[in-house]
């Protein structure tokens, strides 16, 4: 892959390739681990992400055969690490333990959710940890009866289409359950209520914003916004802008930032980034091909 990227029909500005390689490679620790932070401990999250954008990026990561040893290793005892385990091992072409699969399918409530639907106000989503589950178990090959997980899913599909306890919506909560019932086998595309309010939480300047009444877009909700279309079969409105936002996120360093006023980049959010610009360019491609009667 050259060194800058140019998505095509989306973006008016390429990006460095090897700016964000070299953003990540010097964050791997001699255990074979990463973290965001240099010089601190190893963790799972970080590990994870490290090896999804170089995944994202078509480049083999380096001394994976570390890394995969130090993801063996990790002390994993809930639902994100076992996810974080379980993804990276998968993207360095390894197996997964069917015991780690065992132990997310003992953390299924009788409900059929995994996780606390009360979750603190810093979380992410009432259905973040059902999504980590059910994208181990899809990949795990293991059968298990999804009924129970759908039913309980969907009890939280509100009136104005999105997704959320006690009534409230919001796009994150969206589309962990989403991605949660497509995990599921479940036809999502046929939701056009939670289409509608997606779309309202669409921005014309760019990107997606958790609610449709507020103004700034956060990265983890234009990843939501622009995945859950996808997912759904269908397109961002404002694909230039949205692209064009993505990009103004990324620092001197390689990395991307959480959003305009937060500076500092994570592997999380380069994750993000990443993702939001492929399924940009791939849908602009999509789109070059029909234009030209392919």
């Amino acid at each position: 892959m050259g060194d800058r990227l140019q998505q095509k029909g989306v973006v008016e500005r390429p990006y460095s390739v090897r700016r964000i390689l070299d953003y990540v490679t010097v964050r791997q620790n001699t255990d074979g681990g990463y973290n965001f932070a240099q010089g601190v401990d190893s963790g799972a999250q970080d590990t994870y992400y490290a090896l999804a954008i170089f995944n994202l990026l078509g480049s083999p990561a380096p001394n994976v055969e570390a890394t995969v040893g130090w993801l063996r290793r990790f002390p994993a005892d809930n639902i994100y690490a076992y996810f974080y385990i379980a993804e990276g091992l998968t993207l360095s072409g390894q197996h997964v333990d069917e015991e780690l699969v065992r132990r997310v399918l003992s953390l299924r409530r009788t409900n059929g959710g995994f996780g606390e639907v009360d979750v603190d106000v810093e979380a992410y989503s009432e259905f973040d940890a059902t999504y980590r589950a059910t994208e181990i178990l899809r990949g795990s090959g293991i059968s298990t009866d999804p009924t129970p997980t759908v039913r309980w899913l969907l009890k939280y599909l509100n009136h104005d289409g999105g997704f959320g306890a006690r009534g409230h919506s919001n796009l994150l909560s969206t589309f962990h359950a989403l991605a949660s019932l497509y995990n599921l086998g479940y036809p999502v595309r046929e939701l056009d209520r939670t289409l509608r309010f997606v779309r309202s939480c669409e921005k014309p300047g760019g990107g997606f914003t958790s609610v449709p009444s507020a103004s700034l877009p956060y990265l983890e909700e234009i990843h939501a916004g622009v995945l859950i279309l996808h997912m759904m079969g269908v397109k961002c409105a404002y694909p230039e802008a949205t692209g064009n936002l993505v990009l103004e996120l990324q620092n001197s360093n390689g990395g991307f930032r959480r959003s305009i006023q937060l500076g500092i980049s994570t592997f999380e959010d380069t994750y993000y980034a990443l993702s939001v610009l492929r399924i940009l360019s791939i849908q602009a491609v999509e789109l070059d091909d029909r234009k030209g009667g392919v």
